[in-house]
């Protein structure tokens, strides 16, 4: 036979058992020619499959649901007590701030009424008459009653009317009440 003829016939089987060869290699590969049909293998039909896929993962799911929420509510509790720590800090500065400044105003408010019982009643009238209604009210009150009146009759007639209607109200034990 000549080389031409021969390669020919050789092309031609190969081709022949090159099909039979790879129908044998599929059919080896296990679910190669397979088409699953939905519910083929247990009987259920599609609905049912899904039914029991969701019934399956459903525990699981609401498991790890609960897990994030768990998570979730104790990054809030951090935060919420971080939160309450920085107002008990600053509520603990206020206090101290406003024990200082009500020590100051004793202070300050004694040292001003003896600055009031040490002066003349026709010197501290036209001062006192100068300043706030209520304060001057709340300095009169701590005098003693004959310099009281001493520095009020030293006051212009409406000013030392309002310091006698603050101080009437202020010993009035119906002035605080609710009026309802």
């Amino acid at each position: 036979m000549n080389q031409p003829a021969t390669g020919t016939i050789l092309a031609a089987l190969r081709l022949k058992l090159a099909l039979p060869t790879a129908m044998l290699a599929m059919l080896a590969i296990p679910g190669a020619f397979a088409q699953e049909q939905p519910g083929a293998l247990t009987g259920m039909t599609s609905e049912e499959e899904i039914r029991q896929f969701c019934t399956n993962i459903a525990e699981p799911a609401r498991d790890r649901r609960y897990l994030l929420q768990k998570q979730e509510l104790e990054k809030l509790q951090a935060d919420v007590d971080s939160r309450i720590a920085v107002l008990e800090k600053r509520r603990e500065e206020y206090e101290d701030w406003l024990t200082r400044r009500n020590d100051f105003l004793k202070r300050a408010e004694a040292g001003l009424v003896d600055i009031y019982k040490t002066m003349k009643p026709d010197a501290a009238g036209p001062q006192l008459q100068e300043i706030d209604v209520e304060i001057a009210a709340a300095i009169i009150m701590k005098l003693p009653p004959r310099q009281s009146s001493l520095i009020l009759s030293e006051m212009e007639a409406d000013k030392a009317a309002m310091v006698a209607a603050i101080i009437t109200s202020a010993t009035d034990p119906n002035t605080s009440k609710d009026p309802s």
